[in-house]
């Protein structure tokens, strides 16, 4: 079954603003709705509008009824995994069980300079990475912990109440292929990662399958998850403008620019994502930053779901 998302992020000036985006989601229709979770993240600028992952996730969770609700994702530089596996529990339970917890070795924030908090390099966050990803199943699943390993020590450790769900949802973004890819096929339930080029992203499934077979894991037991982001108009004329008027709000050189998979109408959103579904994608996420498009919000809730919903069945069949 497909699932169709809004990755919402939290750069929001206000709670009213994010909690609006999220409750009109679901009046949409769409499965998913999540957060990232970056203190200062570069695009915003150092003094730019950021609110608390988890906490707003909470929130947020309270005041929705179906969405699945997401952290997309969690750096393991931010908090120990005890203090992650317990929030992750905790919003669980505000949420009636619709959370899916994801976790990744992080990248740039202009947090790590403004704290003082330490940015081990790539090669250490990703050993991190893999000790986190086991000691947040273990808790997660009820196990009395003790762990000593390079990063994290855990002494009978216990989590109580556990998440509602019997499998809380691990997601692991990334796609690093010779580190990242073999954690998600040890660890992960989703994979998350940008759409990129489709060349590209064809070769990490193939690595990934080959890491799930060495792991004794069948691919399909891990669902294939992008995110990407999109301008949509009802004609290419209009797509045009509207595609200079979001470039324009960019800075020059912003590495936002290669997230976007589809300047042009519903039809050419529905082919480009169905690529992307022939091979093996199941969760298509549509990422979103104030100011709000929502002309492209509501054109894919209610052209480009149906039809690639369709298309993809009609394909399979």
């Amino acid at each position: 079954m497909l699932r169709f998302g809004v990755h919402s992020g939290q750069q929001y000036s206000t709670f009213e603003e994010c909690l609006g985006l999220w409750q009109r989601a679901e009046e949409l229709g769409f499965d998913w709705v999540s957060l990232f979770d970056h203190y200062r993240p570069p695009l915003g600028g150092p003094d730019g509008p950021c609110f608390d992952g988890p906490a707003l996730l909470a929130a947020l969770a309270a005041r929705t009824s179906r969405v699945r609700c997401a952290l997309l994702v969690s750096a393991v530089t931010w908090r120990h995994p005890a203090v992650a596996a317990a929030a992750a529990a905790t919003i669980d339970h505000i949420s009636s069980g619709r959370l899916e917890f994801g976790v990744g070795a992080g990248g740039p924030d202009l947090g790590y300079e403004q704290f003082g908090l330490p940015f081990p390099d790539s090669g250490t966050r990703l050993t991190m990475l893999e000790e986190y990803c086991g000691i947040l199943r273990r808790l997660w699943d009820g196990e009395r912990v003790t762990f000593h390993g390079e990063h994290y020590r855990l002494t009978d450790a216990y989590l109580r109440p556990r998440p509602l769900q019997r499998r809380l949802p691990l997601v692991i973004g990334g796609g690093g292929e010779r580190r990242t890819l073999r954690v998600v096929a040890r660890h992960a339930d989703v994979w998350n990662t940008l759409a990129g080029d489709l060349d590209g992203y064809r070769r990490k499934v193939g690595l990934l399958a080959g890491y799930c077979a060495e792991e004794g894991r069948r691919p399909a037991e891990i669902r294939q998850s992008i995110t990407f982001r999109a301008v949509l108009a009802p004609t290419p004329e209009e797509a045009g403008r509207r595609r200079a008027e979001r470039l324009a709000l960019l800075p020059p050189g912003s590495p936002d620019l290669a997230e976007y998979l589809t300047f042009g109408t519903p039809e050419q959103c529905v082919t480009d994502l169905l690529a992307y579904a022939e091979v093996g994608v199941r969760d298509f996420l549509l990422g979103c930053r104030p100011p709000l498009d929502w002309q492209t919000i509501e054109l894919f809730a209610t052209r480009v779901v149906p039809e690639l919903r369709a298309r993809a069945h009609a394909t399979r069949s």
